[in-house]
């Protein structure tokens, strides 16, 4: 017995920022194995300077605190389908999130940046012949909806991600645009590598978690991808929590 869900998004043009590792490579692959005309950004050049498979996908380079560097994307879409704001990190630059520096940075990286760039491409999104029009996904964190002690400042930007979610949702629904966030729980990714050598860690998150196991980014695109189908027409502002059952503890 199986209960696989599959996707066609054939002549879907889709966006993914930070799509070279993690949930956004899953995501991204997701759809580009589905019939989607897949761009992806990363921080590096091109696509050759990372190992793994950007094949058959647009790359560009994008530094999501850099105005210039947003804005330039931005321009460059006429015609959007689907925007997933994938990238963000814990402890920009190695800082201390509890230092008002490194605090600032956070949300700098992880709200600031996506929301310029979301705005940026409305005329493109407005644009969208989609089915169920065009539809922004927002990655949030179970960090925005519980303390997560060692990173404020992203908890404060995740936070922020469901605010601007909820509030484009209301904005641009006479649009034709689409806004929902999706809020993983502890994620097995590069980000979240270094902490499964800190077993303290590990398993005080263990320990709000009913599953009692991080979750995967397979088990993260999909839900991210559905929201981007015509049978979510009318699913806007919505925060999916994937997370193992950690918001029922």
């Amino acid at each position: 017995m199986t209960g696989r869900v599959s996707f066609d998004f054939t002549g879907t043009t889709v966006l993914i920022t930070g799509g070279t590792s993690g949930i956004g490579l899953a995501t991204a692959s997701l759809f580009r194995d589905a019939g989607a005309r897949v761009t992806v950004t990363g921080t590096k050049p091109t696509a050759d300077d990372y190992d793994t498979d950007l094949a058959g996908m647009d790359y560009r380079e994008l530094r999501i605190t850099d105005h210039d560097s947003v804005d330039a994307l931005a321009r460059s879409f006429t015609e959007l389908d689907v925007l997933v704001n994938n990238a963000g990190a814990n402890f920009p630059g190695g800082l201390d999130e509890s230092k008002p520096d490194g605090f600032e940075a956070s949300v700098a990286l992880n709200l600031t940046g996506p929301y310029r760039l979301t705005v940026g491409l409305y005329r493109a999104l407005r644009a969208s012949t989609a089915a169920g029009g065009a539809s922004v996904v927002n990655l949030a964190s179970m960090s925005a909806l519980r303390s997560v002690a060692l990173v404020p400042g992203y908890g404060a930007a995740k936070a922020g991600v469901i605010n601007i979610t909820r509030n484009l949702a209301v904005k641009w629904a006479a649009k034709g645009i689409r806004v929902n966030a999706v809020a993983p729980g502890a994620v097995d990714t590069p980000m979240t590598a270094p902490m499964q050598g800190v077993s303290a860690i590990v398993d005080a998150e263990l320990a709000h978690i009913p599953l009692r196991r991080f979750g995967s980014v397979a088990e993260i695109a999909p839900t991210v991808a559905f929201l981007c189908t015509e049978q979510c027409s009318y699913t806007s502002g919505a925060v999916v929590v994937v997370d193992g059952a950690s918001d029922c503890v």
